[in-house]
């Protein structure tokens, strides 16, 4: 069905565009009731303003847009995602104001994306999420004016305003708990080396275990998904120098940890003690419950809704740290067992 316009009202109701126009907008030039009218008609053919003519006119697309540069079926499997987006969405709904949520495959093709978004008009600002080291979104985005607040570590989002958690006190934490209870040997399964927030764990890792006089860490770098976490641990476990314990930078990863442990028949946490960095549902429907760190990660989203909503108002804003991912211990963690 063609979409309606401004010409079709203004045949139906038997005035020129201009008319149509000023009454549309709420601007003087026609009758009140030559407005009421016009206004009926509208709602009758179910018109809608187009975002490019908007824009024209320097009106807000009330719009915010969302890029993720990983395959389309990790939002469908990554609790992470779900619950940042129903954060976005607690502060972007009650406004009116939608979430432009698309998946490319490059960071060129992303910057494209806002390119054409903002340029139509579609978009009046976005979020940066996945921040890499010299990320070469950030200086696209100055180039463009385009409001953009970043989720992740400050130094990474330079003169973006970012929304970060200390990630490094977090892994110090869990290293720390992991020494006290007798482990050695601690792995950990990362993920995606060159994103930002990964940098900050593998530095914050190996001063942890330095610092506990703990031997020289493992680390296998991996895309985050279950079936990278299950071939990570199955390296490790089959290792000469099995670890006593390891550490999953996302929760998928972790459970598929557990069900390559009890693949080998090793008893977790008799065996093998496990941490899952996030806390789904997923590290507490298996058995045994995962030990995890949590954080409130629809907070996280809204937060940097917030404050980019505010960017789009043209208000000051700033960096905003939200609390660190703290250590719930559950069934998965305990002394190690003597070998």
């Amino acid at each position: 069905m063609k979409r309606p316009t401004i010409a079709d009202i203004a045949r139906s109701a038997g005035v020129s565009k201009v008319a149509v126009s000023y009454a549309l907008n709420d601007q003087p030039g026609v009758s009140e009731q030559t407005r009421a009218k016009i206004k009926a008609i509208a709602r009758e053919v179910g018109w809608r303003p187009s975002n490019a003519a908007r824009a024209l006119n320097g009106a807000k697309a009330r719009a915010v847009g969302l890029a993720v540069c990983r395959p389309a079926r990790t939002l469908s499997v990554e609790p992470f995602f779900m619950e940042l987006i129903s954060g976005i969405e607690s502060e972007l709904a009650p406004r009116s104001i939608a979430l432009m949520l698309q998946t490319v495959t490059s960071h060129d093709d992303e910057i494209e994306l806002y390119r054409r978004w903002w340029g139509e008009g579609r978009v009046d600002g976005a979020l940066l999420v996945d921040l890499h080291d010299d990320d070469v979104r950030i200086p696209a985005f100055a180039a463009m004016d385009l409001p953009v607040v970043a989720l992740g570590p400050p130094e990474a989002a330079g003169p973006v305003p970012a929304v970060w958690s200390d990630d490094g006190a977090s892994i110090h934490e869990t290293v720390a708990y992991l020494a006290a209870l007798g482990h050695r040997h601690i792995a950990r399964v990362a993920g995606l080396p060159r994103l930002a927030h990964t940098t900050v764990r593998d530095a914050a890792f190996e001063a942890g275990c330095r610092a506990a006089d703990l031997p020289e860490p493992v680390v296998v770098h991996t895309d985050y998904s279950g079936d990278e976490g299950a071939r990570a641990t199955r390296g490790l476990l089959i290792a000469a120098e099995r670890p006593s314990a390891i550490v999953y930078d996302n929760d998928i990863m972790a459970v598929a940890g557990l069900s390559v442990a009890q693949e080998l028949s090793l008893d977790v946490p008799r065996d093998l003690s496990l941490v899952a960095w996030d806390d789904s549902p997923f590290t507490q429907v298996v058995r045994p419950q995962l030990t995890a760190l949590t954080r409130d990660i629809a907070e996280y989203g809204a937060c940097a809704a917030r404050i980019l909503l505010a960017a789009v108002d043209e208000e000051p804003v700033a960096d905003s740290q939200v609390p660190a991912a703290r250590l719930v211990p559950r069934a998965s963690t305990s002394a190690p067992q003597r070998r």
